[in-house]
């Protein structure tokens, strides 16, 4: 058998796409699954949680202690205890904890307080489910020492204060400046509005220059919602 024999055969025991036919169709069924009920997600372990306390904020802890411990006890349902010898505010799961989220808020909450947020804005993680917390520091966007990064922080910060409390109102989010850190409290999109007004500013545009674009995107985000 010559090598044209073989290749003809070959060709001609290979089925081609178009003539390929299943035989039994097979129906492919979308899983379903039911949701979980409350009292199955519930574990017999208690959760611990423990957020590390920066020794500037002993005394505004101690005097704002009842203002942070009332809605951790009397609306998350959880326990809490300050550790003078670890210096860690303790967060414990108790079995009237209703909700398997609480401890996150709880520790997020007592997170925003040590970072430097007002507690009635602190509240609002507790009260509200897509509010988060975002950290940078001016040299993750640029790299500036000496006066070129004094600079950079007056600029966000303003005359006053102004152009902070300008980016605060106009995205609804709440920002602390402590030295080079940036710390934001506010929603997913907000926060991004802000972090890019920010990041602006770093880089040296003027404020009137951020303020147009900021207001125009956060006009757009409020007609599009």
């Amino acid at each position: 058998m010559t090598m044209t024999e073989l290749g003809s055969t070959s060709a001609q025991k290979r089925p081609r796409p178009e003539e390929m036919e299943l035989d039994e169709e097979v129906s492919f069924k979308k899983p379903s699954f039911p949701p979980i009920s409350k009292e199955k997600l519930k574990s017999d372990k208690t959760e611990l949680r423990k957020v590390p306390i920066p020794p500037h904020r002993y005394t505004p802890l101690k005097e704002s202690w009842m203002k942070l411990y009332t809605p951790i006890v009397e609306q998350l349902k959880l326990q809490v205890r300050f550790n003078v010898k670890t210096r860690t505010v303790e967060l414990k799961t108790s079995p009237e904890t209703a909700d398997v989220g609480s401890i996150q808020k709880a520790a997020d909450f007592i997170k925003a307080f040590t970072l430097g947020f007002d507690i009635d804005d602190c509240l609002a993680l507790v009260r509200l489910d897509d509010l988060f917390l975002e950290t940078f520091e001016i040299s993750d966007v640029k790299t500036l020492k000496g006066d070129h990064l004094a600079r950079a922080i007056g600029r966000i910060a303003g005359k006053g204060g102004r152009t902070k409390f300008t980016i605060e109102n106009v995205t609804k989010t709440r920002i602390v400046l402590a030295d080079s850190k940036i710390h934001i409290l506010g929603s997913f999109q907000n926060m991004r509005i802000a972090r890019t007004a920010i990041c602006n500013l770093i880089l040296g545009s003027p404020p009137a220059k951020v303020y147009g674009k900021m207001r125009t995107v956060a006009s757009r985000m409020s007609e599009r919602f």
